[in-house]
């Protein structure tokens, strides 16, 4: 089970001083003698929802030498009392770290899914991969909670080693999986020289999923391999804009600061957005709504949507041909359905009812409504400013 609640952050021990004699000691007289912990290290006392209690027993094992919990009884009981006390904090982390446990897994885990790639749940990533027992990341990948499985991937990428591609690799190629996740995936496999080979190897195999070439290119395109990148250069060329010129990378490109009311004359004019889109009751309602786009998509995202609308088809909006017994054919959007009746939301925003009597058949498309290319029509600066008109509508 994956907490929810907050994670406390662990307060800071100073440097505690052991005693001559103390490694005869156990290490539950120990924390009783320095700390007052007796019985609540012990588990004999109700523990108090103030996490720091925890958090300074954790602190002070931590400053003991390290050894081997198997050959002292009394010592691995006291760690893991106050593993199961700590679990889901960096104390937990840093306890396994310390004393080279192999049996927390699922406790690592936890962590990761809470905190995705920040510090901790980059290392207890990376002690969860070198162990090499990842059945429990598998069973959290596996499982319906979509915001463990984006945090479990981002802690992959942020751990940087090269046993988490044979985890990763599946969800890229699993097209049953949320499209985010498996972008996620991409991101984090570039983040190694083996992953992103494995982009590179599947993209010259014609292997890697349509969906995420747009994705797999500009990852690899600022990879600090140049071998890498100069292949991928090959594999993913970078469309063109007006002029005829390559666009710069998009890492570039969200690095810049583009003019928002310059991006919305685009919008409503020569990127042609508003044919299709309606911002705020302004324009056509065909595609989605963008009104509140500034606070849902990042520039990357955006990016994406502009230059390969077809890789994130947004649910609902996907395109369908529909043939008629009489030889005629509708495209548009499905707007609505019943038993005798489908209506076709054609492109401009009309919308057309159809017996299913007269249908023939009705196939839905693999590529976006949203026409490819329209940075042909656009310099960078204008992509830019175009990407930058959502901030106004935050």
């Amino acid at each position: 089970m994956i907490p929810s609640g907050p994670i406390h952050p662990a307060p800071r021990l100073p440097a505690l001083p052991v005693p001559d004699g103390s490694r005869r000691r156990s290490v539950a007289l120990l924390l009783g003698a320095l700390l007052g912990f007796g019985a609540w290290a012990k588990g004999e006392e109700t523990p108090s929802p103030e996490p720091s209690r925890a958090s300074i027993a954790a602190q002070a094992l931590l400053r003991l030498e390290a050894t081997d919990l198997s050959a002292n009884a009394k010592l691995d009981e006291t760690v893991h009392k106050i593993l199961g006390r700590v679990r889901g904090t960096p104390d937990f982390v840093s306890l396994v770290r310390h004393f080279h446990l192999t049996d927390q897994g699922e406790g690592l885990v936890e962590v990761a899914a809470a905190r995705g790639g920040d510090d901790s749940g980059a290392e207890a990533m990376r002690i969860l991969l070198a162990g090499g027992a990842v059945a429990p990341l598998t069973r959290e990948l596996a499982g319906t909670n979509a915001m463990a499985a984006s945090h479990l991937v981002q802690a992959i990428g942020a751990a940087g080693e090269a046993r988490g591609v044979p985890v990763l690799l599946p969800l890229v190629l699993d097209l049953k999986r949320d499209s985010t996740l498996r972008k996620l995936a991409v991101k984090a496999l570039a983040r190694t020289s083996e992953g992103a080979g494995s982009l590179l190897k599947l993209a010259t195999e014609d292997r890697l999923p349509a969906d995420l070439r747009f994705g797999a290119g500009a990852e690899l395109s600022v990879v600090r391999w140049p071998e890498i990148r100069t292949a991928a250069a090959r594999l993913f060329p970078a469309p063109e804009v007006a002029g005829g010129k390559p666009l710069p990378p998009v890492a570039e490109l969200i690095r810049r600061k583009g003019d928002p009311s310059r991006g919305a004359a685009l919008f409503s004019g020569k990127a042609t957005c508003s044919t299709c889109h309606a911002v705020r009751g302004q324009g056509v309602n065909f595609g989605p709504d963008l009104s509140q786009v500034g606070t849902k998509l990042g520039k990357d995202a955006l990016y994406e949507a502009i230059l390969d609308p077809s890789a994130g088809i947004s649910f609902g909006f996907e395109a369908w041909l529909v043939t008629l017994r009489n030889g005629d054919e509708a495209f548009g959007l499905i707007a609505s359905e019943t038993e005798t009746d489908l209506s076709i939301k054609a492109p401009g925003g009309i919308v057309l009812s159809y017996k299913k009597s007269d249908i023939a058949t009705r196939t839905k498309q693999a590529l976006s409504i949203m026409p490819a290319g329209l940075a042909a029509l656009m310099t960078p600066e204008e992509l830019t400013d175009l990407v930058e008109a959502p901030s106004g509508l935050k």
